[in-house]
């Protein structure tokens, strides 16, 4: 058992001596064992420092560059990409409030006009900034509304978001997509994806509905009843709720069969 000596405490027995002396013999083996290691450690960063040198500079090299990359050229060049697809996105717009032009205000949307960018050079020029990831989106649903069915296929499935709204719509723009070009299993895997992207009153009860009807058509009642059911009890105060119970009725009723 460890003993507490007080400062100034000097051995008198022979015993203790000879303690004493092994104490310091032990201390000095471990200072000893310490300064091997540490000139061992000192060798070898003089033999290796060149190369010790050459990691740290790779090292600052590539943590300057990532954030240099950010700061001069990946902002730049996003600013540079979006101010670019101002127009093109306005002309989008448009489209979708003025029905009687449409096709020609989205094709404008797509290739550009009045000297400015489309959605496809935004895609093309800027690729790889989260402006030309969303002019897939517009390029996309403009391909929709344009009827180009495999091109608005194409263009949504480049298209990567976690927003609330725009994740689930592009899922459901294929599905869409899918049902015009008389893929319905695809349609449906489309609609149930962008129904259980989001949990919301928008997207979700819209999918779940599209889901359902096209569930129908394949014969799948039950999968039908289970998205119908979903909205009437989940999702009440929906758009899609409100006839909700008549679609339940069919499903039932399709299932007795």
């Amino acid at each position: 058992m460890a003993t507490y000596k007080k400062r100034g405490y000097k051995p008198k027995t022979k015993v203790e001596k000879e303690h004493e002396i092994e104490d310091h013999s032990t201390t000095a083996e471990v200072f000893n064992t310490l300064d091997e290691t540490a000139s061992k450690t000192e060798d070898w960063v003089i033999k290796n420092q060149k190369y010790i040198f050459v990691i740290i500079g790779v090292v600052a090299a590539v943590v300057l560059g990532y954030l240099g990359y950010n700061e001069f050229i990946a902002k730049p060049k996003q600013n540079e990409a979006m101010n670019d697809m101002f127009q093109a996105q306005k002309f989008y717009d448009q489209a979708i409030t003025n029905p009687t032009a449409k096709d020609s205000l989205f094709n404008l949307a797509l290739n550009g006009g009045e000297g400015k960018f489309g959605m496809l050079d935004i895609i093309s020029e800027y690729n790889g900034t989260q402006a030309a990831n969303i002019a897939n989106y517009y390029a996309g649903m403009a391909y929709l509304n344009m009827k180009d069915y495999k091109n608005a296929v194409s263009y949504l499935g480049d298209f990567s978001s976690d927003d609330e709204v725009l994740a689930p719509m592009a899922k459901g723009g294929i599905g869409d997509a899918f049902v015009q070009l008389n893929q319905q299993e695809d349609a449906l895997g489309y609609y149930e994806q962008a129904a259980s992207m989001r949990s919301n009153d928008f997207t979700t009860p819209m999918y779940l509905y599209k889901a359902g009807i096209v569930a129908m058509e394949l014969g799948k009642t039950d999968v039908a009843l289970k998205h119908f059911e979903n909205i009437k009890e989940n999702y009440p105060e929906s758009t899609e709720a409100a006839n909700i119970d008549v679609f339940i009725g069919k499903a039932k009723a399709l299932a007795s069969k």
